[in-house]
């Protein structure tokens, strides 16, 4: 019952046996979110407990089915300006130091996700009880959306589960299990969920208020602040913590090293890491007030930053993504039940691999090649036996994924698939064959989805006898670990068809865009001219380390060099030659990748490429570390010219921004967001940049049409501005403005 008052987000449960519940249940919520105005709800019920003499126990729960998961991330973009940003930070660490001191020790039954905020929430209750769900989780992933914890947590974790620990969590933003959690002393119990709120009141009615005050008057006297992670017994980990975290000179090292890891991961692209790690150490060595004060100022810097809210709006992107149907039409997608999937070499088994890990659902895996089906096979294993030595799956898990799986070199069993997705060749006439051979065995109602990354989905089905049925799915190598599927229809693609696919794409735990018909798609034809304007670039000598040395350094995961070694350089060449046979002059391209398929140089996959790759079981292994230099005498190219590293990023950025523009007039792309979108989770866009869209509201667009004129002039025609893009400048329109006209469209 709610007998002391329902505020917004928080109601009370008075129990007979003088326990309170505070459940925190956001109303018309699927999950529990820090929305404005929490740290209201808190004072109200606290201050209505605080006058409860006859409570003996306290704990905080959900009444929905995960903790609390963070931060409103709607409400931290209508943030108005810094000052804001503080006066949130501010309040919320306000009311979370009452929860900390508040009269009876205040436990926190934790199930389900416990993230962000949540888990600041968690760490100023006077302790913690979770379930041992898998589905129970604790993390700091403020730093994936460019900002930092700003309810105390980069003061609390740290002195919670020790320095080295917190900064793990702080500054790379990954979740840890509940089994890891209570490793490391986050979490001080673990039970099964049904007796989750017992065990809590149990807890919290152990908790005396002499023994949690000696408590906190043994932990005043520590001068180090640090004295939790030490006990009685000095093992390894204890010795370790006194080592580096109970003096300078190992602090020192600590925060130097966890520095260094920052810079080599984000290049100095990201400042919320670094800035937590300042205020971390500004708690660790100036005292826990001034660590609360620089975690307000650095939180209310970061809040409103331009990268922090290009990460938001991407996250709220995928967000939206997954209640989108794809479709206009109000269709149900149908069931499926079985999936078939033609061709078992990199893409075709890594689409098993997530169809039967992901959407556990049962998978008919054929090749006509004996020896490829194996390798499929074996590439499968290798994927679950990766998740399990990750402890991300057991054995029992990865038996009931491999067990899904079943291989053929027939066509036998395709008769029951709902959905067949071919990933074989990229060659229309043998798309054709496996086409019409599969609706020969298959059912009526069968669903064709092509991963096919160049030719038009409509070619394709000119050998369906169902059109209506023949779709593309796009997927990106390596299909398990990048995380976007690009669905492509056509005029003809039935709405329950495009339903159907985008939901088995979620089911996959894919973030899947739709998009229309056409050379190249939408990713594959602004990957082009980013590649081809590399390729120029070496071709005027440019260096290949330079080159991709500027693009990582820019952002991007991989340089172009490398990503082309990795996809294939004969691959590439093809898709060139396609995009150009396509789009004419802005995607010429040179002769270089010509004559390297002339000399054999396929790139990793058969170990001659830009990079050299080192030989392991009969396949070409690592990430390519050093450049094969003598593919420069083969081009004819002396790698002497010299250009500043942002110069040579903004010369392979343009072209690709600039066709992501041609999309969205050409009406491939069904918005600016489904742009920003793909090209960040299938391309490795930088995400701080927000993707191309977002980039060029940014930059501005008249300044983005200015810089492609300038190079227009010096290089032509591949940098001719976009038509689109220049009526915008003149009407000084972004393309997330209200007023900018729907893809395809005209002002």
């Amino acid at each position: 019952m709610r007998d002391v008052g329902n505020t917004q987000s928080l109601w009370v449960e008075r129990r007979e046996d003088n326990a309170a519940i505070i459940w925190f249940d956001v109303p018309d919520a699927p999950v529990n979110t820090l929305q404005a105005g929490f740290e209201q709800d808190f004072n109200h019920v606290l201050e209505q407990l605080v006058a409860d003499k006859d409570l003996e126990a306290v704990v905080l729960a959900s009444a929905k089915k995960d903790f609390i998961a963070g931060a409103d991330i709607k409400m931290l973009t209508q943030l108005p300006d810094s000052e804001a940003a503080r006066q949130l930070s501010h309040a919320a660490q306000g009311v979370m130091k009452r929860v900390e001191s508040f009269p009876l020790p205040i436990v926190a039954a934790i199930h389900g996700v416990c993230l962000g905020g949540g888990l600041e929430v968690a760490l100023a209750c006077q302790a913690r009880v979770a379930s041992n769900s898998d589905r129970t989780q604790f993390g700091q992933p403020e730093v994936k959306l460019g900002v930092i914890p700003g309810v105390g947590g980069t003061q609390r974790l740290p002195r919670l589960v020790g320095l080295e620990s917190a900064l793990d969590m702080i500054l790379t933003g990954k979740t840890v299990s509940v089994s890891k959690a209570r490793a490391m002393g986050l979490v001080d119990e673990v039970v099964p969920q049904p007796v989750l709120l017992e065990a809590a009141l149990a807890r919290a009615r152990e908790l005396s208020w002499k023994e949690l005050r000696e408590k906190k008057e043994g932990e005043a006297r520590s001068s180090r602040g640090l004295s939790q992670v030490l006990g009685s017994i000095l093992n390894l980990r204890k010795l370790r913590t006194l080592l580096l975290e109970e003096n300078p000179a190992g602090r020192s090292v600590l925060f130097n090293q966890a520095k260094k890891k920052v810079l080599s991961h984000t290049h100095g692209n990201l400042p919320a890491p670094l800035q937590a790690l300042e205020v971390i150490r500004t708690g660790i060595e100036e005292g826990l007030e001034a660590g609360f004060k620089a975690e307000v100022e650095a939180f209310g810097e970061l809040a409103v930053s331009t990268k922090a809210r290009n990460l938001m709006a991407l996250f709220l992107a995928r967000t939206a993504l997954k209640k989108d149907a794809g479709t206009e039409a109000e269709v149900s997608s149908r069931e499926v039940h079985k999936v078939g999937v033609l061709g078992a070499g990199l893409m075709g088994s890594g689409v098993t691999y997530v169809t039967a890990a992901e959407a556990g659902l049962p998978v008919r895996l054929k090749d006509v090649n004996h020896e490829v089906l194996r390798r499929g096979l074996r590439s499968v294993w290798n994927s679950v036996t990766e998740q399990v030595q990750k402890r991300r799956m057991t054995l029992g898990e990865r038996d009931r994924v491999l067990a899904l799986v079943r291989p053929t070199t027939e066509y036998t069993g395709f008769k029951q698939a709902d959905v067949v997705i071919e990933a074989v060749s990229e060659n229309l006439e043998v798309k054709h064959q496996v086409l019409r051979e599969v609706e020969a065995y298959g059912s009526p109602e069968m669903i064709f989805a092509s991963n096919t990354s160049t030719i038009p989905i409509h070619k394709i089905a000119e050998a369906s006898q169902h059109p209506e049925a023949v779709i593309g799915m796009h997927y990106f190598s390596p299909v398990p670990k990048v995380p976007l599927l690009e669905v492509i229809v056509t005029d003809k693609s039935a709405p329950e068809v495009i339903a159907t696919c985008v939901a088995l794409g979620k089911r996959q735990n894919k973030t899947v865009i739709v998009v229309r018909d056409g050379t190249g798609f939408y990713t594959t034809r602004i990957l082009g001219p980013y590649i081809n304007e590399a390729i120029h670039l070496l071709a005027e000598g440019v260096s290949i380390e330079e080159i991709d040395k500027a693009l990582v350094n820019f952002g991007f995961p991989v340089g172009p060099f490398k990503l082309v070694d990795e996809v294939g350089i004969d691959v590439v060449q093809k898709i060139a030659q396609i995009l150009h046979g396509a789009f004419g002059g802005r995607m010429k391209p040179t002769l270089i990748l010509e004559k390297l398929v002339e000399a054999d140089r396929l790139g990793k996959k058969n170990g001659r490429g830009f990079y050299r790759y080192q030989k392991v079981d009969g396949t070409f292994k690592g990430k390519g570390k050093q450049i094969d230099k003598s593919v420069y005498p083969l081009l004819d190219v002396k790698p002497q010219k010299k250009l500043e590293a942002n110069n040579i990023a903004m010369r392979c950025l343009l072209p690709m921004i600039n066709e992501a523009v041609y999309c969205y007039s050409d009406g491939i792309l069904r918005s600016a967001r489904d742009g920003d979108v793909g090209a960040v989770f299938g391309l490795g866009f930088p995400p701080f940049l927000g993707g191309p869209f977002r980039f060029i509201d940014n930059q501005g667009i008249s300044e983005i049409v200015e810089q492609l004129a300038h190079y227009q002039d010096q290089l032509g025609e591949r940098f001719t501005p976009a038509p689109l893009l220049v009526e915008l400048a003149q009407q000084r329109i972004g393309f997330h403005d209200e007023k900018t006209p729907a893809p395809g469209g005209t002002l």
